[in-house]
């Protein structure tokens, strides 16, 4: 009972905040409303004058002119009825496709605001299902759901009460069956919402797997997984195809039980009339006027049990996405410094920061970056150091300590603005399909051709953009696969440059490209890095040497820092590292 309850509650709250998404479409909203209220109120006109016609034309043996303006009239409200349903038709579904592009749009806006931390735990194929698939059936409770039952309710209340007021024997006899209807209407409405849920269960696992392995391919054919993914996709396939054949299973045994007691109502009818006709005085018209009637009145019964399951369905489809929209991992966006370049310094002090709870990855961080100088962080993978970008970047928010900027904290800054002013290249460079020079000014109108061609003169890059097919207008695919890991770097190089932003971010990854795009990168580097303020995560600590001053990171602490002059003249860590990988590089060489 209490369960009961509770889902009404939440189904009323669900309502409201849905029908909240009409307020802009007010107009639309209730002219749909009066022409589905119209519809059914005109619906009763037809049997009424039919009846008519038989009763005081056809068997009283009036005048043709009579039988033909009655005629005209059933024909007038036919065509009547026919504009009124068109409209109607086109009207909810205009305002519910309204509607789900609003909504759209407002799920969107919020996933771009969302940490990065909800896209660490969320599957970007569920994102995408909430995004389009439940999105798209809130479409159907408006076309076929809140203003279309309003409509079939008003109907058969009309329906019911003008049987009563024209004969309530007949009446009787006729919605003898409505129980048993009501009875088979309810287990339908139980089993299809059941096997809905399983269907849209079934979509989100489909749309997920399949984003990820499609993406992830080179992977699985790298490490000939082809037939084990092949069959977990055939599990989660055959899971959608159980759920679907279970609700065409209900649809199956539901609609000849509709058809079956309509069949019985007008049986019933006519075999009651047989037997109390010398009793009763029933007209041709009555008889005909209540077999349409059953006829009418079973119809919309029998839609009301599929509408009321498509609003069902969007309610679970809205609750799904309204509960995307009501994550609050945004990134708190409460500052009101417009800034614009370091001036005095950028300072850590005290961090900590765990992507899980109680599970530091950086440990009372503290450190500074002047304002114009270049540092390096350096240390063994895991060790923090891209930890330290993504908080200054506010990707994540750190949980303790603070990051400064001119001795300002960092969350005082407008985040637009903060992110303006600082051109990131990280190592997972990520490249749309679209071509070179898009994928430069990601489309901004404000940056012309001249200043990114300006750019890569500037950094020592026009000869490589020049090579490319087409050179600035080479077409790139998809997460820029038909580019090289070196190509696509240089690429994010001229994209952060092209900015010109007052802090220069570089995740270095130079392990997998050839020597000759090394070089180009290091130079980039240090033409960029010049006069900025700029953090380098080192990989390399070869192309380090131009820096002001070197932090080495162990297990989320900083056991070292100071300039390559200092670490390498006394017996550091640092030095150590340095000298293995050096003589590492060397053996590799002359390999």
């Amino acid at each position: 009972m209490k369960e009961e309850t509770k889902n009404k509650k939440l189904n009323t709250a669900l309502i409201k905040r849905i029908l909240a998404y009409t307020k802009p479409y007010k107009t639309l909203f209730f002219l749909s409303l009066f022409i589905t209220l119209s519809v059914s109120a005109l619906a009763i006109v037809r049997p009424l004058l039919i009846s008519k016609a038989l009763n005081d034309s056809v068997m009283a043996n009036a005048s043709m002119t009579q039988l033909n303006k009655i005629c005209l009239l059933i024909l007038s409200f036919l065509l009547l009825e026919a504009v009124l349903q068109v409209s109607v038709l086109r009207i909810t579904n205009l305002l519910g496709q309204n509607i789900v592009k609003d909504l759209r749009n407002g799920v969107y806006k919020h996933i771009l605001h969302l940490k990065n931390s909800y896209f660490d735990n969320t599957p970007v194929g569920t994102l995408v299902t909430r995004a389009i698939s439940d999105i798209e059936s809130l479409s159907d409770m408006f076309a076929q759901g809140f203003i279309v039952i309003a409509g079939d309710l008003v109907m058969l209340c009309i329906f019911i009460t003008v049987m009563f007021l024209s004969n309530w024997m007949l009446a009787l006899v006729a919605l003898s069956t409505i129980p048993l209807l009501f009875i088979a209407t309810s287990f339908f409405k139980k089993g299809v919402k059941k096997s809905f849920t399983q269907v849209r269960n079934a979509v989100a696992a489909l749309n997920t797997f399949t984003q990820e392995h499609i993406t992830g391919m080179r992977l699985v054919q790298l490490f000939n997984r082809e037939e084990i993914e092949l069959d977990k996709f055939k599990a989660i396939n055959q899971q959608h195809r159980i759920a679907n054949i279970r609700s065409i299973f209900y649809y199956s045994v539901f609609f000849p039980i509709v058809e079956i007691l309509s069949s019985i109502s007008i049986a019933l009818l006519i075999w009651f009339i047989g037997v109390n006709k010398n009793n009763f005085q029933i007209s041709l018209g009555d008889i005909t006027f209540f077999v349409m009637m059953v006829n009418m009145l079973f119809r919309p019964i029998r839609m009301l049990a599929d509408r009321l399951n498509t609003l069902q369905m969007g309610f679970v489809s809205a609750e799904r996405v309204f509960k995307v929209l009501d994550t609050n991992e945004t990134i708190q966006n409460n500052g009101t410094i417009t800034f614009e370049s370091v001036k005095n310094n950028i300072e850590f002090k005290s961090l900590w920061f765990a992507y899980i709870t109680d599970q530091y990855v950086l440990k009372d961080i503290s450190f500074e970056v002047k304002a114009g100088e270049t540092i390096a962080l350096v240390g063994a993978t895991g060790a923090g150091k891209s930890s330290i970008i993504n908080l200054l970047s506010r990707f994540y928010e750190f949980n303790k300590g603070g990051i400064y900027i001119d001795n300002k904290a960092i969350q005082d800054y407008q985040l637009e603005s903060l992110r303006r002013n600082t051109g990131v290249v990280l190592q997972d460079v990520y490249l749309f399909n679209d071509s070179v020079l898009n994928n430069i000014t990601l489309n901004n109108p404000d940056i012309t051709f001249d200043q990114v061609e300006k750019a890569t003169l500037q950094i020592g890059l026009f000869d490589f953009i020049s090579s490319l097919p087409n050179g600035f207008h080479y077409q790139v695919t998809e997460r820029g696969q038909s580019l090289s890991a070196g190509q696509r770097q240089l690429i994010a190089f001229i994209r952060a440059y092209v900015y010109q932003p007052s802090i220069f971010i570089l995740d270095e990854a130079t392990a997998t490209i050839d020597t000759q795009t090394e070089q180009l990168l290091q130079l980039a580097t240090e033409k960029i890095s010049s006069g900025r303020t700029s953090i380098i995560i080192a990989h390399r600590l070869s192309t380090i040497k131009h820096v002001n001053k070197i932090i080495l990171f162990e297990k989320g602490e900083i056991i070292e820092q100071g300039s390559m002059k200092e670490l390498m003249a006394k017996d550091s860590k640092f030095k150590k590292l340095y000298e293995l990988q050096t003589g590492v590089e060397a053996m590799l060489g002359n390999a």
